[in-house]
């Protein structure tokens, strides 16, 4: 497999987990228009999605880095 492919997969994979999270979050809200129990633990698990998304995007980029400077 090729690096560079393996970092534009991380970053597309990253992106789609951050965008998930927000629509998600903001679908919820509007739904319940309420924030109990239920709606908070979401909450919880979808914000360590869109920070897992968001350390693949960095991971993407630093692979990309590396392989554009050596």
């Amino acid at each position: 497999m090729d690096i560079i492919f393996l970092a534009h997969t991380l970053d597309v994979l990253g992106k789609l987990m951050v965008g998930f999270t927000a629509i998600a979050v903001h679908h919820r809200f509007l739904k319940e228009h309420k924030v109990d129990r239920k709606v908070f633990s979401s909450m919880k698990k979808e914000q360590m999605i869109g920070i897992i998304g968001m350390i693949l995007i960095i991971v993407a980029y630093v692979i990309v880095v590396m392989v554009n400077v050596a």
